[in-house]
């Protein structure tokens, strides 16, 4: 019989009913034949010969899971198929093959997140993201399927597909099972964001007439001025059919956006450049669903320049419109050489009470030849330097406002670093002006931490900031222990790792993962000087970052309970006691 395994004889079987063999494979004798299925229930791993079979029904006693004993096919979608072996009877013996009948598990596991998605379920999800892991499937094909799944759902992109988006990204800087968590977060969110919405059908392109790219870039900055949706999608992808760059697409998409003053708080442009970055990895097949997708975002946008505090005590409405026309007059003028950035003065003037020279001093900046990129990347440093010195006694709901600034003025600098297109400069204004609306955030400011011993002889234990995330409030105290840490030398890329499971050991709310991706990227990006500012600046990174995580912990942690449940399935761990069953 080669390797097959030997179940002794057919009539001992018929006295047992059922039995357990080598591989841990539970083989049954019902309506006289012989099935063999994996002993494990797939759900959560009971032995399934302790359960039922009934008109060729097999049933788990744990959750009542039931199962097809001839295919394993499961007739609950929160279980997965139980794999199911061959048998032969030869000479009164009974034999079953140690291979199961299918063995495409890499196909089944994506097939598995799939359906995980569509059904919204938790467990599904988990137990295909931790096997397509473990199976070595690269990660980006694992977030394919979600992004593919989340564009076809819904309104259109939102704050699953940015979770989503925001922990690819990070995955670097985390290890085995921050990855798997990673993952598993935001594809929980994908599906929660998609539950009970119909599919998304896009409307096509116009016929082709030989309209230019300026001339479709007109159209689509006509349709979202008029929030016609509908419009603004065929246009779109028109641009796509007639073969326009991704670079370009970004750009007449983003200046849309930027037409009007810091869309709904910053979202709005933070949702495009998100949808950007997947496309950077996800591939040119995405293109159409992933941009049409962020289309329904120009419906009913707030418009920040109709708000009463943009336009009093301080009007910033008219001074903005100022510069830009200054700034469009002086686009293409020759420059003799540009001048050396006081990174100091100019972070010092964004955190001022002065928006109006505030709005001057960029405009001369960017007329005088500096790269629109550096103004972005100290204007999100200023909106970190709020989040540090936010004050625990503002309204705990008032922690989302400097996250937005942050977050918005991060996306910014991600774009600018792509593109040359000068009307996105206008996003370096918005998110300034972001930044001065959050100075009473800052009044009184949190003290920045001081410097102290947190550990003996400097033996820092990264468990330490875990357990001080165990508990609440605990947001200067995580702050303390994170500059001790960096300001000792430290090892800054196992700190991104523990932040990390701060983060996802929680049942966390949207604007956390963003917090967690936009420092981790800021960080990186000052990575690449050493001299003494860029070290303040991450150190400023990382502590918002401790701050903002802390305050937001603890959770129920549910949705990591669920993670490790699939993690010891998979490992074979029981997660039942039989004893307590007796």
């Amino acid at each position: 019989m080669g390797e097959w395994i030997h179940a002794g004889t057919l009539e001992a079987l018929k006295a047992e009913r059922s039995k357990v063999v080598k591989g841990g494979i539970a083989v049954f004798y019902h309506e006289d034949r012989v099935f063999a299925v994996d002993n494990r229930c797939p759900h959560l791993g009971f032995p399934l010969h302790l359960g039922t079979v009934c008109d060729g029904m097999l049933t788990c006693h744990w959750h009542h899971a039931r199962f097809d004993v001839g295919s394993g096919g499961t007739l609950d979608p929160w279980a997965d198929d139980v794999p199911a072996y061959d048998v032969r009877i030869d000479d009164g013996g009974v034999w079953v093959s140690p291979v199961p009948r299918q063995t495409d598990n890499t196909g089944r596991l994506k097939a598995r997140l799939r359906q995980g998605l569509e059904q919204n379920i938790g467990i599904v999800i988990a137990k295909a993201v931790v096997g397509l892991v473990e199976a070595g499937v690269p990660a980006d094909d694992i977030v394919r399927v979600g992004i593919a799944f989340g564009t076809g759902q819904g309104t259109g992109w939102g704050a699953g597909l940015t979770i989503l988006t925001a922990m690819r990204n990070v995955l670097p800087k985390l290890d085995r099972t921050g990855q798997i968590l990673a993952l598993y977060h935001g594809l929980v969110h994908v599906a929660r964001a998609s539950a009970g919405r119909a599919p998304r059908h896009l409307l096509g392109p116009l016929p082709q007439n030989g309209a230019g790219v300026e001339r479709l870039m007109a159209w689509y900055r006509n349709c979202a001025e008029v929030r016609d949706t509908q419009g603004a999608e065929k246009v779109l992808l028109t641009a796509v059919e007639s073969g326009v760059s991704a670079e370009r697409l970004a750009d007449m998409m983003l200046v849309a956006v930027t037409d009007h003053f810091y869309l709904d708080g910053g979202h709005t442009f933070d949702f495009h450049n998100k949808a950007f970055e997947a496309l950077e990895t996800m591939g040119a097949d995405f293109t159409k669903p992933v941009l049409a997708s962020l289309v329904p975002l120009l419906g009913d946008p707030t418009r920040s320049e109709e708000l009463h505090h943009w336009q009093a005590p301080v009007d910033l409405v008219t001074p903005l419109r100022q510069a830009f026309e200054r700034l469009q007059a002086g686009s293409g003028a020759a420059r003799e050489g540009v001048p050396e950035l006081d990174e100091d003065a100019l972070l010092e003037q964004l955190l001022s009470d002065r928006p109006v020279d505030t709005v001057e001093k960029l405009t001369e900046l960017l007329l005088s030849g500096i790269a629109p990129s550096r103004i972005a990347q100290l204007i999100a440093l200023a909106a970190a330097e709020r989040v540090a010195r936010f004050h625990t006694q503002n309204d705990f709901g008032d922690w989302v406002a400097v996250l937005h600034t942050f977050t918005y003025a991060h996306a910014v600098h991600e774009r600018l670093l792509r593109s040359q297109e000068p009307l996105l400069n206008r996003a370096l204004f918005y998110g300034a002006a972001a930044v001065y609306h959050d100075r009473f955030l800052n009044v009184p400011r949190a003290p920045a931490p001081k410097p102290k011993a947190s550990a003996t002889d400097g033996d820092y234990r990264l468990e330490e900031l875990l357990e001080l995330t165990d508990r609440r409030q605990q947001v200067d105290e995580a702050a303390g222990w994170v500059a001790d840490y960096v300001r000792a030398g430290q090892d800054c890329d196992a700190l991104l790792n523990t932040l990390g499971h701060c983060l996802l050991r929680e049942d966390a709310e949207f604007h956390t993962f963003q917090m967690y991706e936009a420092a981790v990227k800021q960080f990186e990006r000052w990575r690449e000087r050493s001299d003494s500012f860029a070290e303040r600046a991450k150190e400023t990174l990382l502590v918002a970052c401790a701050r903002y995580l802390a305050a937001h912990a603890p959770t129920a942690r549910e949705l990591p309970h669920t993670a490790r449940i699939a993690w010891r399935l998979y490992r074979g761990e029981r997660l039942f006691d039989e004893e307590e069953r007796s």
